[in-house]
């Protein structure tokens, strides 16, 4: 439950117009949540002036007060820092620490989801790595060769990426270091999953920008999205997460943006 510490609460009504839901409201110039159809945003307790709610639902030692010093970015900074991130397909032989781990899904998991359902999970393969991997490149050795086995099959890209993974998986098993195509000898990866895409998506957004904060690189890997994991779930995207062993020195052009004002 959301509960408002009424000897905190000086009734302002910030909380009253911020709930969306419309589950607050004042009662004798205090603020009174009810509880019934609340989502658990957490509004409530962001805008309260007086730091007056709280919950018993969630570790109230996430929550941050605001400061200037920690919080602002400035959106020039911002936009060049999205424009200067590159997907990384070269990683030193270096390990990821699971602290550097953990502040990545920070980032994911508080990232906003439809109707705060918060679904959005994570699966960290490191020691296991090796095992994902073979198995990755079986299942798409045999996916490319029903491909290309298929008469009816005619479409000159798909046929392409059948080859590929063809030759990915034969390589590999001659010389696993060397002709790593898939994860690139990277050490660590991060499958999202999550009920929807979107939510799923919006983390791993998030999720990239804090990598290149922290010096790290990633890129997405589109192979391991048609895998199982648990009922309810589907997989969202595959990071995979290294030290990068190449060093841009600026940002790459981009189609114009396609836009609609009306």
């Amino acid at each position: 439950m959301f509960i408002i510490n009424s000897n905190k609460c000086i009734g302002c009504g910030l909380c009253v117009k911020d709930c969306f839901q419309k589950e607050i409201e004042i009662i004798e110039n205090k603020a009174y949540i009810k509880n019934e159809s609340c989502i658990k945003c957490g509004h409530c307790v962001a805008v309260c002036p007086e730091n007056a709610v709280f919950t018993d639902e969630y570790n109230m030692m996430d929550v941050n007060e605001y400061s200037k010093n920690n919080f602002d970015i400035s959106e020039d900074n911002l936009l060049n820092f999205i424009k200067f991130r590159r997907s990384t397909r070269q990683f030193k032989n270096k390990d990821v620490s699971e602290q550097m781990i953990m502040k990545i899904i920070e980032a994911g998991r508080f990232t906003q989801t439809g109707s705060n359902l918060q679904e959005v999970s994570y699966i960290v393969v490191k020691d296991d790595l090796h095992k994902l991997k073979e198995l990755a490149l079986k299942s798409l050795k045999t996916m490319g060769e029903y491909i290309l086995g298929d008469g009816n099959i005619t479409d000159a890209l798909i046929k392409r990426y059948a080859n590929l993974w063809v030759k990915m998986y034969d390589l590999y098993l001659e010389n696993p270091e060397k002709n790593d195509r898939l994860f690139f000898n990277a050490p660590v990866v991060i499958i999202v999953t999550a009920n929807s895409d979107v939510n799923g998506a919006l983390a791993s957004s998030n999720m990239e920008l804090m990598t290149n904060a922290m010096g790290l690189g990633t890129f997405f890997s589109g192979f391991l999205v048609s895998l199982g994991v648990k009922e309810g779930h589907k997989i969202a995207t595959c990071m995979v997460i290294g030290y990068p062993d190449v060093k841009y020195k600026r940002t790459a052009p981009r189609k114009k943006a396609d836009i609609i004002w009306k």
